[in-house]
């Protein structure tokens, strides 16, 4: 019962904040690399997670992710394309290039 407390407590404060690291980014979509052939380049954005694991840090990949999408979108972006991961390997950077399509 305490832990439904505090798990209710602590989605009350996400829904209540404007970070769009947490509520993520509308009007930025991500795309592959063949996807934005035809589209104009505006920069590059990289950033840490700051949290690894396998449980805190997939909630600090989404975030920086959604980070990543809002920076870009504040660039003049409405599409992303993140560099790929190896699959099962730790993420320790994520870097994407933003464009305008």
């Amino acid at each position: 019962m305490r832990s439904q407390a505090m798990l209710a407590g602590v989605l009350a404060l996400a829904g209540c904040t404007s970070d769009p690291g947490f509520t993520g980014v509308s009007g930025v979509r991500e795309a592959t690399a063949g996807d934005v052939l035809a589209c104009h380049y505006i920069s590059d954005i990289s950033m840490r997670p700051s949290l690894y694991g396998p449980v805190l840090g997939q909630e600090a990949l989404k975030y920086a992710r959604n980070t990543i999408m809002a920076d870009a979108q504040d660039s003049g972006a409405n599409t992303v394309v993140f560099d790929q991961a190896t699959p099962g390997a730790d993420i320790y950077k994520l870097h994407a290039k933003a464009y305008r399509c």
